[in-house]
């Protein structure tokens, strides 16, 4: 293959005459038509001579550079990288070509210049410019030319202002606040590690805290110093979550557990237009996630937004080299150990987490493709044992990417003149369902959840969690439609009489099969969270526990209202709602506003039902009695197990039927089951593709935000049914 560059006779004789060991001669215009060469000893070739012919070059035609010139100077080029860098390059060798080997013989192995997957830090706080940056291209040109190698002075200093002359904040401001003595502080440390520290690595290494924590305990920080600042705030910062989530509940009128810290953790923050850092990408997103747990989500929006792209404006996104100039000292390299890099994957992959769900889950578009990234996944250091943090992170985020594919596939807004076929949105559903399964199937032992035995942690409860929440928002459209089919007919003279009919009539049996799933995914989520609820596992102020709970809790409310009376269902729609009520009454007014929202709901679904009450001083009390196993139970896999659990406001259910309770089956999915293909390619009729784009054309992404607003300005029969019904049963 050759190249499209172009060079005149006179620069490709002087090629020649420079360097015959690896370059074939040039070929004179009769030796081209006979795809032969002219030899390199003599000016006039062989088959010229004898034709009685002159070897004629072509001074004013432009020919083609030969591929091994250009494989000649990427050698040259990486050669000089590999001196400067002191690591040997990782791409193949160029390959000398003999002299008697036809043109057509070349293969097309290497690009001229590297692939852009290894970032190399020119200094640790560098800009990161992608493949398209000028800066990046003139980096390029540089190395190919063979004479100037990268001494990291392009990403020198090029202030033409002086930086402190911005104002900041954080010379007008006073700390309110003091510090709690020490080993209250390191109390608080694990109570928010319990609940985030492993999800998020923005706390890790627990050493680099105690660190701060030391620096903070000396005094207030110096207003000018800008990284002083910023590791007192992110101290003030772990410290409000340490609060939030070990107080949890109400203790002060100005705001939830730890608000004080908060407060004034945001003076300690630094100004947009400074240079960012890894720390203060951590500060922004403990920031940002606070606003979350508050329900102040545009300002966690953009909060979250600022660390992702300061996150990308470091590099984090992409793989680092081990080495990087020196710019205090150019002839020296400096070394980024592993353990440097994987940190750096870590807390990418955190940032990503919240940025992915706090957009998808609000509606708003994913802030970056994830094809963009270039970066490892999250792996255990050699150091590490074989279950440690970075493992629970790396399972999190790959629900995390699940969930992006989700808002990709299912919620993004397409070309409304050629919407998604029913067929194709089968095959959509079911590319995600098998990669939840797939997720599933490896998660390891110490990250299941296992009521029988008492062994589950807070990580497997907000990893769980999370991956119910995948499954219930991928199929939730489509139960929201069936639904609302159902509705109408009840509502329009069906009756009760209706209602308990079979909703699975008429529909195929994949349809069914995923509806089956989004309730069980409900019912799973709710029961998890009302058994770790007894173990104080439950954070009355944390967005995720509540989020979850409020999502399934509206599926059950819907399946309750439109679907015959199921035990089960009702059972979990009435845990969920008393979890709900929990934290309103704990000072979750948020959560309690909800509650009071479904409360109505389900008054129209049961009337005359009451929902069971909850203890507003806190769980109660978990001991040997607290769960146990009913074994023999008929129908039930290996999977699945009845326990016996004090639900809340509900005393122990322990049986079907009866004053006692309710058999209690966890989990309800079958992990098994998923990976069952969705239809045979052969045999579509029968299929609900109809149904199913009905479904899935107007997704509600919304729904669990504004439920609200559907209810009190209804705007349509999509958004309106279920408030309307519910409204006239409870008249």
């Amino acid at each position: 293959m050759k190249s499209g560059s172009g060079m005149s006779a006179k620069s490709a004789s002087h090629v020649q005459s420079t360097d015959h060991g690896n370059l074939r001669p040039v070929a004179c215009l009769h030796c081209r038509q006979r795809r032969s060469y002219c030899s390199k000893e003599k000016p006039t070739c062989s088959r010229c001579r004898d034709s009685g012919l002159t070897c004629i070059y072509e001074g004013a035609r432009k020919i083609l550079v030969n591929e091994a010139y250009l494989r000649e100077l990427e050698r040259k080029a990486k050669a000089l990288e590999a001196a400067l860098s002191q690591r040997v390059s990782n791409t193949t060798k160029a390959k000398n070509v003999t002299a008697g080997e036809d043109e057509e013989d070349f293969e097309d192995e290497q690009p001229l210049l590297e692939p852009f997957t290894n970032l190399s830090l020119h200094k640790p706080s560098t800009s990161f410019l992608g493949p398209a940056s000028s800066d990046n291209f003139l980096r390029n040109v540089r190395k190919l030319s063979g004479f100037y190698g990268d001494d990291g002075s392009l990403d020198a200093n090029s202030n033409f202002y002086e930086p402190g002359a911005l104002p900041s904040r954080r010379q007008f401001f006073r700390l309110h606040v003091r510090l709690p003595p020490v080993e209250m502080a390191k109390r608080l440390f694990a109570a928010q590690y319990t609940y985030i520290g492993t999800i998020f690595a923005f706390t890790d290494p627990k050493e680099e805290f105690d660190k701060l924590l030391v620096e903070a305990y000396n005094g207030p920080p110096d207003p000018s110093d800008k990284d002083a600042c910023l590791a007192y705030s992110k101290v003030l910062l772990i410290l409000a979550f340490g609060q939030l989530y070990s107080v949890n509940q109400w203790v002060d009128f100005r705001g939830p557990p730890g608000f004080d810290f908060f407060t004034d953790s945001l003076n300690l923050l630094p100004e947009t237009h400074e240079e960012g850092s890894i720390l203060c990408v951590e500060t922004l997103a403990l920031a940002g996630y606070f606003m979350q747990n508050m329900n102040r989500r545009d300002a966690a929006f953009q909060y979250i937004g600022k660390a992702l792209r300061m996150a990308v404006s470091l590099g984090l996104h992409h793989e680092v080299s081990s080495h990087y100039p020196n710019t205090t000292n150019p002839g020296r390299s400096s070394v980024l150990d592993e353990a440097a890099r994987e940190r750096r994957r870590r807390i990418w992959w955190s940032i990503y987490s919240l940025d992915r769900i706090l957009s998808v889950k609000s509606g708003n578009p994913i802030t970056i493709q994830d094809e963009d990234i270039g970066v490892n996944l999250p792996s255990r250091l050699p150091t590490e044992p074989e279950y440690c943090p970075a493992i629970v992170l790396r399972h999190y985020t790959q629900l995390s990417r699940i969930l992006g594919e989700i808002h990709t596939l299912i919620y993004r807004k397409t070309n409304k003149d050629v919407p998604k076929s029913g067929k194709s949105l089968m095959a959509s559903v079911q590319s995600i369902i098998l990669s939840l399964s797939k997720w599933n199937r490896e998660l390891p032992d110490e990250l299941r959840f296992d009521p029988i035995k008492l062994s589950f942690s807070r990580e497997s409860v907000s990893s769980l969690a999370h991956y119910y929440q995948c499954i219930n928002m991928t199929v939730r459209p489509l139960l929201f439609h069936v639904v609302q089919k159902r509705l109408n007919i009840i509502r329009n003279g069906g009756g009760p009489e209706e209602k308990e009919q079979d909703w699975k009539t008429g529909l195929s049996k994949t349809t069914v099969r995923v509806i089956d799933m989004c309730i069980g995914a409900a019912q799973d989520t709710v029961n998890m969270m009302a058994i770790a609820s007894h173990r104080d596992l439950v954070a009355t102020y944390g967005y995720m526990d509540g989020e979850h709970i409020f999502s399934a809790s509206i599926v059950l409310v819907m399946v309750c209202a439109a679907f015959p009376t199921n035990a089960a269902n009702t059972m979990a729609m009435n845990a969920g709602l008393s979890l709900l009520r929990g934290m309103g009454e704990r000072g979750n007014s948020h959560m309690g506003a909800r509650y009071e929202l479904l409360a109505k709901l389900h008054s129209g679904v049961m009337p005359g039902a009451v929902i069971p009450s909850t203890t507003a001083t806190g769980s109660p009390p978990h001991g040997a009695g607290f769960v146990s196993a009913i074994t023999g139970s008929s129908g039930m896999t290996t999977n699945h197990v009845a326990v016996r659990v004090p639900m809340p406001g509900m005393g122990s259910i322990n049986q079907v039927g009866g004053t006692a309770g309710q058999t209690l089956t966890f989990p309800v999915i079958d992990n098994n089951s998923l990976d069952e293909p969705f239809y045979d390619e052969s045999v579509t009729s029968g299929m609900d593709f109809g149904l199913w784009e009905e479904g899935f054309a107007y997704p509600t992404m919304d729904l669990d935000f504004d439920l609200a607003q559907r209810q009190q300005q209804p705007q349509g029969p999509m958004n309106s049914t279920i408030g309307e019904f519910m409204y006239n049963q409870s008249m």
